[in-house]
């Protein structure tokens, strides 16, 4: 895959940064917490936002192959929800479909301002 140089210097920026995401999203998901008292929570937003910024980087440097960074985040969005059980947490599919709204989301997002970005002279 031919990338311009500009594209091709921020790839190891864009794995270092999902890389580090990911780190993070486990800590977040993966460590028990507390019972949260019954009231409505923004759980699925959080989702939706984090595995979205997951997902951000990698899309940018390879818009063509976001349906490949999509199916990734998505995988390790199921994971995480299969892991959950045993270290205390409830797994839910609605996570899981918030994970993959948010990584098509981001792919969208990346595609699109990959399009209006403006180019280097």
């Amino acid at each position: 895959m031919h990338l311009p140089p500009t594209l091709h210097r921020a790839v190891p920026w864009a794995w270092a940064a999902t890389a580090l995401l990911a780190a993070v999203l486990c800590i977040l998901t993966l460590t028990p917490q507390a019972p949260m008292p019954p009231r409505p929570s923004p759980d699925k937003l959080y989702h939706f936002i984090g595995f979205g910024a997951l997902a951000l980087p990698l899309c940018w440097v390879y818009p063509r192959r976001a349906w490949a960074v999509i199916l990734g985040v998505t995988a390790f969005g199921g994971a995480v929800e299969v892991i959950q059980p045993f270290v205390g947490r409830g797994a839910e599919w609605a996570d899981l479909l918030a994970d993959a709204l948010g990584a098509v989301a981001a792919a969208i997002l990346a595609i699109w301002l990959r399009r209006v970005w403006p180019k280097p002279a």
